[in-house]
């Protein structure tokens, strides 16, 4: 009962500006999965909120993430409207696994020196797995932006560790939020899936 109790305070006692962002962050999920351009601005708004939000809270690497995914969101409508030919030409894409397992291990390195930085030399909370979150989010949203289908796999790892981090953190209606994108990031690689199919099965028929 004290738990839920300490929940629910949480809760009460967040802004309306993160329900602001979490609203908008969904919306931005939401079209992203349906490959709609609107989903950029979507992402440029709430990811705005957050940058403030997370820099106040001591999650530096978070806020230069959201600071980072301001510029992404700007990238993104950039390339889904004005390369649209090129995008709607290329559809879905998918790496293969050795590409993954570089860009994996790559990161992966970044992320330790990073997080060995930020937990000796600033005041950072939790350095390590936010420096993970950050690099990994930093590498899968530009696969979004190309729109390769294993981005959605990144994603439910990312959105699994990030979770704790906001629960430990007492941000309860993002901790929500990302129990929400970890579903959807399921069922997002599972739509991009059929889709990437469909465009090889129809490549195949006429090969």
């Amino acid at each position: 009962m004290e738990a839920l109790n300490s929940v629910l305070s949480g809760f009460s006692a967040m802004s309306i500006w993160e329900y602001l962002a979490v609203a908008l962050s969904m919306a931005y999920l939401l079209l992203a999965m349906r490959e709609n351009l609107w989903c950029w601005p979507a992402a440029f708004l709430s990811t705005f909120i957050y940058t403030v939000m997370y820099w106040n809270g001591a999650l530096l690497m978070e806020s230069l993430l959201h600071f980072y995914y301001m510029g992404m969101a700007v990238y993104g409508w950039w390339a889904w409207r004005y390369g649209k030919q090129r995008v709607e030409e290329q559809g879905i894409t998918s790496y293969r696994l050795n590409t993954h397992g570089v860009l994996i291990g790559v990161t992966a390195l970044v992320s330790i020196a990073i997080g060995y930085v930020m937990d000796n030399y600033t005041h950072a909370d939790f350095a390590y797995l936010d420096s993970f979150t950050t690099c990994f989010a930093i590498v899968t949203t530009y696969l979004v932006a190309q729109k390769v289908l294993e981005n959605w796999l990144y994603w439910v790892v990312i959105d699994a560790a990030s979770l704790y981090l906001y629960v430990a953190k007492g941000y309860y209606p993002t901790a929500v939020l990302f129990v929400f994108y970890t579903v959807m990031a399921v069922a997002g690689y599972v739509r991009w899936r059929q889709q990437y199919q469909q465009k090889m099965h129809g490549s195949e028929a006429y090969a």
